[in-house]
């Protein structure tokens, strides 16, 4: 991606972001009440994800889950999700707040989907173009992964799958896509996961 690019993206992002904030603040609002009553602790999920060049920033979620302590790899069947969470992960209501994320510049609306450290910031060569943007609340990878939850459930070890086959197939992807982007592509893909 060019310069040229990266202040087209932006600008598309930041406006969004602003509109979309307007729009489901309200909403947002309604489901870290619930979701602070359901856990009994702070609605929002706050954690350390790698960012554009690298760089740690700390992602904005509703909480869907009693604790997020052990594995960082989440199964459809994972015990620690709440009723709440189940409802708000279904409808992908969980993933608003990170609109504020976008406004800020932490990420973008499409990208690679932020990593906690470990996967990311480990890739080598070529793959680091990955960490050239910043990462995106959706993308071609998301959109071909969006039941990687249920893939997790059905095998008998998770994390390797995902290191195996999940991991590399979305670096093989994300590479693509931001060797070949373009603004109406990435329209396409929040079009795309807005419809489900």
């Amino acid at each position: 991606m060019s310069r040229v690019d990266k202040i087209i993206k932006r600008v598309f992002d930041f406006s969004l972001a602003f509109v979309g904030l307007l729009i489901t603040w309200p909403i947002i609002l309604i489901a870290w009440v619930v979701a602070s009553i359901d856990t009994k602790s702070n609605g929002f999920f706050l954690q350390k994800r790698v960012g554009e060049n690298g760089k740690l920033f700390t992602i904005i979620k509703i909480k869907t889950m009693q604790n997020n302590k052990g594995s960082t790899i989440t199964t459809a069947n994972d015990s620690r999700i709440t009723k709440s969470g189940k409802f708000f992960r279904k409808y992908k209501i969980d993933e608003l707040p990170q609109l504020i994320n976008v406004l800020k510049g932490d990420m973008s609306f499409v990208g690679p989907r932020p990593d906690v450290p470990g996967y990311a910031d480990k890739l080598k060569g070529e793959d680091r173009i990955i960490l050239s943007v910043k990462p995106g609340i959706t993308g071609p990878a998301t959109l071909k992964y969006k039941n990687e939850e249920e893939i997790l459930a059905r095998v008998n070890d998770p994390i390797k799958y995902n290191n195996e086959v999940i991991w590399p197939d979305k670096v093989k992807i994300n590479k693509e896509y931001i060797k070949n982007w373009t603004l109406k592509k990435d329209i396409e893909y929040i079009i795309k996961t807005i419809k489900g």
